[in-house]
Parts: structure tokens; C-alpha cells; sequence
């Protein structure tokens, strides 16, 4: 019951205050549903693909836009899929201090998410 009471509680608060809780919300909800939906599906080809799984892997990218805003999580990957096609014009991406530190901060975030939720 207090359970109950404490959402309701939670309900109002963040009625009572609409621009604050959409921008809080919107901050920490800033990933597109089909780059989750991306992610999970590539989380699940990789590991397996059951139940258990989508759980996991939904939770995994949960975690990681938790942490990381939406634009450094596309920066990252690009330069991570800029990096696996190689040659001269590419170099750039692998020896960038900035590429590198993008990397970096996908790295701590999938670290932090593979703790939560695996």
C-alpha cells in the first residue's frame, strides 16, 4: 500500500511541475526508440536470443542513455564504424585525442551497463 501511496506521491510532484520533469525526462530519454531498438537487436545477435536476453540488452542500453547523451553515443559509434573500414582518409578516427576520447566514454558507459545489467 505504501508503495502505491509513494508513486501517487511521485505522480503529483511531477504534475505539479511539467517543465521541470520533461526536461529532466527528456534529458535522461534523449535516445531514439529505433536506435534501442538497434541496439538491443545487435546485444541479442551477439549474446543470444532469448527472453533473458532482451532483458539484458534492454536494460544495457537504458543504462548507457543514462549516462551518455545521445549525440556522443552516435559519435562514438562512428568512429568505431570508421575505424573498422580502414586505409589513409580513416587515420583520422583512430588517431584523434577527440575520436579517442568518444570511445572512451562508450566504453565506461557499456562497462557501467554490463555491471547493472548482466
Amino acid at each position: 500500500m505504501m508503495k502505491h501511496l509513494g508513486l501517487a506521491g511521485a505522480v503529483v510532484i511531477c504534475l505539479s511541475l511539467p517543465g521541470q520533469a520533461q526536461d529532466v525526462a527528456a534529458e535522461y530519454n534523449d535516445y531514439p526508440t529505433e536506435a534501442r531498438a538497434d541496439y538491443v537487436f545487435g546485444c541479442m545477435q551477439t549474446n543470444a536470443q532469448t527472453r533473458q536476453m532482451l532483458i539484458q540488452c534492454s536494460c544495457s542500453i537504458d543504462e548507457i542513455a543514462s549516462i551518455l547523451p545521445y549525440e556522443k553515443y552516435v559519435e562514438a559509434e562512428t568512429v568505431l564504424s570508421m575505424r573498422r573500414v580502414g586505409g589513409e582518409r580513416m587515420a583520422v578516427f583512430n588517431s584523434s585525442a577527440a575520436a579517442e576520447n568518444l570511445v572512451v566514454e562508450l566504453r565506461r558507459a557499456q562497462a557501467e551497463a554490463e555491471l547493472v545489467c548482466f
